[in-house]
């Protein structure tokens, strides 16, 4: 099966804006750049960064838990390294992550902004080399069939943004659910690069939040499990040859 990749994001800090790329290289056996190297805990989550293991989602900021912190935007400047965070009120800071001083004004943005909701202390945590803040400890990659997320969005009855889903890579061209085709460990084209696929994806209620209101508007996991007999949607992947990945490329299954 054949299709093209229409979109790629990375999510450089746990939770908060997907950043839109138009190529990205994937090394084999890494995880995607700059994707989740941050995360936000809210109070002690024990993450070790000399000994890092998974550490649970809900012991950060991101929408499961925080639903309004899609009414925040952020983006991260590679070339300066300054990372902007803000809302539609104008409220908001520019700071480096890099730096402990960064890392607190970032920590007290948005202890403002949560108020009360954030019953914990907020610490950035930077993940050491070779780990990321992943909702799966081996979901390196991910990957979204958009024929499938508009079959969902054709049996809710209302528009879907296919960045609810928090993916990586949107392909586009594939029939509905041509990924229940994929076995474990089949490799799959992505532009240059090649992939194996580990595991669909297990959505939660961070799917429920409209990402311009912050507000649960769709019981996705509900709707998914009533129309499909599912819980999932998506896959995750891993990069088994390094390669150049790119929007319009071939995808090919």
């Amino acid at each position: 099966m054949r299709g093209a990749i229409a979109s790629i994001y990375r999510h450089p800090v746990k939770g908060l804006t997907p950043e839109p790329m138009r190529s990205v290289r994937l090394e084999a056996g890494a995880y995607f750049p700059h994707d989740r190297e941050y995360a936000i805990e809210v109070g002690p989550s024990r993450f070790d960064r000399e000994n890092p293991t998974h550490i649970p989602k809900q012991r950060f900021t991101v929408l499961a838990r925080f639903p309004s912190l899609a009414r925040v935007k952020t983006r991260l400047d590679d070339a300066t390294g300054l990372f902007h965070i803000g809302d539609a009120h104008g409220f908001g800071i520019e700071t480096k992550l890099t730096t402990s001083d960064g890392r607190d004004a970032l920590e007290r943005f948005l202890q403002a902004f949560l108020g009360e909701d954030a019953s914990g202390r907020l610490r950035v945590l930077e993940s050491p080399c070779g780990h990321r803040f992943m909702d799966h400890p081996q979901g390196h990659v991910s990957v979204m069939n958009l024929a499938s997320v508009r079959a969902v969005e054709q049996a809710v009855g209302q528009l879907l943004d296919p960045l609810r889903l928090r993916a990586n890579i949107y392909v586009d061209g594939l029939k509905p659910w041509a990924e229940d085709e994929w076995a474990f460990g089949q490799r799959i084209r992505a532009g240059e690069a090649e992939l194996a696929m580990f595991k669909p994806i297990v959505r939660c209620v961070a799917t429920h939040v409209n990402l311009d209101t912050g507000e649960r508007d769709i019981d996705m996991v509900g709707q998914l499990r009533d129309h499909f007999g599912r819980d999932t949607l998506g896959h995750y992947v891993s990069v088994a040859a390094s390669g150049e990945v790119a929007t319009e490329a071939e995808f090919v299954a």
